[in-house]
């Protein structure tokens, strides 16, 4: 730079600093420009998620934009106030559910028992803008609808759902209606109800005793056909409880004892009831464990009997079979025996049972021959020559020939050598 621009009683010496480079200048003034846009970027836009609601309150006019739909959306140096679509409530006694310490609801009942009750219960916020409008400008922050609005409203519900039942009945018979009854008053309205005093028999003492019973006023127009005694502020604002869930009731101790003692007492009673079905049950069981038995020794006799018949039809078919061929080899040895007959008939017919009668002759001559050779015919002292051997042999022939024609005289075979048998005479 010329030094004659310089203005009067300047240091000449700031020359060379007067002479940066105007470019190097612009580039450090894009560059603060853009830390501070980077600096301030989260106050001019906010990213809203799925599940969010985003109210953003100019801060100027101080109107409210309603957001219920995810992405980035200007804010202006706006105050945002960011909301859960749906949440769960919880009024648990559990470390681990909800807040560390106990935020159970006390109830009392219509016998006098108390108890605490722990849960929890689903919460949807409107997406209406006028109805979150009402809740942002009641409330104003996320905690303050839950423990505000929603807190109140159940132990509301929960307080006046006590005196509907006993302590026992909460116990076990009616625990469902205790869920029902505090869900249905929270989303709409408490019910409006009438008292009256009754007697009833102590599960302990077993003496009448006077309590308080509380009873709905039932109207065919009023939700649920029960009539309210003020609607619920969940519906000023369209906010939705729904998925009420009990996690524990926890009695007093006195009430502890005395459900107890009750338990005891009906379990004895059903205990008589299971063991008086148990006996009749085996009476059952043994008369028609008889009867099955009765019916199986039936059937196995009826077995044996029928084994019996079948056996003895079979013995019988055995025996026909059996007597039927008996009858034909008597039939068959008969005729055979007929057939031989005949034969012999036949042939003795043919030849006048020649054989046969030889055979006889054949053997009677023999037999005579052999005893008359052992007889003594001629004397063992002969006196005069040899007569008397010479009658001694004729007496042995004599005796041959009577006896060979008295064998065939018997057998009527009439032998004559040399000569023929005439012809028969034709009649």
């Amino acid at each position: 730079m010329d030094d004659g621009f310089l203005p009067l009683g300047a240091n000449r010496n700031l020359g060379p600093l007067i002479q940066f480079p105007r470019k190097h200048l612009k580039l450090i003034v894009v560059a603060i420009i853009a830390g501070l846009i980077l600096l301030t970027s989260s106050y001019i836009f906010e990213q809203v998620d799925a599940g969010e609601i985003c109210i953003i309150q100019n801060p100027i006019t101080g109107t409210l934009y309603i957001y219920t739909t995810q992405g980035i959306k200007l804010q202006l140096f706006g105050k945002v106030t960011k909301y859960r679509k749906s949440m769960q409530y919880w009024f648990s006694s559990m470390k681990d559910q909800g807040a560390l310490n106990d935020e159970s609801i006390k109830i009392r009942f219509n016998d006098g028992g108390h108890a605490n009750v722990s849960g929890s219960v689903r919460v949807d916020l409107p997406l209406e803008e006028k109805s979150l409008t009402a809740v942002h400008t009641k409330y104003g922050s996320q905690r303050a609808v839950m423990h505000e609005l929603v807190r109140t409203i159940i132990e509301k519900s929960v307080y006046m759902s006590g005196p509907l039942m006993s302590s026992t009945e909460s116990y076990a018979a009616r625990r469902n209606e205790l869920l029902g009854y505090i869900e249905d008053q929270a989303q709409d309205g408490v019910f409006a109800t009438t008292s009256i005093e009754t007697k009833v028999k102590d599960p302990l003492t077993g003496s009448d005793k006077t309590v308080t019973v509380v009873e709905l006023i039932k109207r065919p127009d009023a939700p649920n056909g029960i009539s309210r005694r003020e609607a619920s502020p969940l519906k000023e604002f369209n906010v939705r409880v729904y998925n009420l869930s009990i996690n524990a009731i926890k009695y007093d101790d006195v009430v502890e004892k005395q459900i107890a003692a009750q338990q005891s007492a009906i379990m004895d009673v059903q205990t008589a009831i299971a063991n008086a079905k148990k006996a009749e049950q085996q009476a059952l069981t043994v008369e028609q464990t008889g009867k099955a038995s009765a019916a199986q020794a039936k059937w196995e006799q009826e077995v044996i009997k029928a084994k019996a018949v079948t056996q003895a039809e079979q013995e019988r078919d055995v025996a026909k079979l059996t007597l039927e061929a008996a009858k034909f080899k008597k039939e068959a040895a008969i005729t055979e025996g007929e057939g031989e007959a005949k034969k012999k008939e036949l042939i003795m017919a043919a030849d006048g049972a020649l054989t046969q009668k030889l055979a006889v002759y054949e053997g009677v001559m023999k037999t005579a021959v052999t005893e008359l050779a052992k007889q003594k015919w001629v004397p063992e002292v002969v006196m005069g020559g040899c007569s008397a051997q010479s009658n001694g042999a004729t007496a042995f022939n004599d005796m041959l020939g009577l006896l060979s024609y008295q064998v065939l005289k018997s057998i009527n075979t009439d032998i004559q050598i040399g000569k023929t048998k005439p012809p028969e005479k034709p009649k």
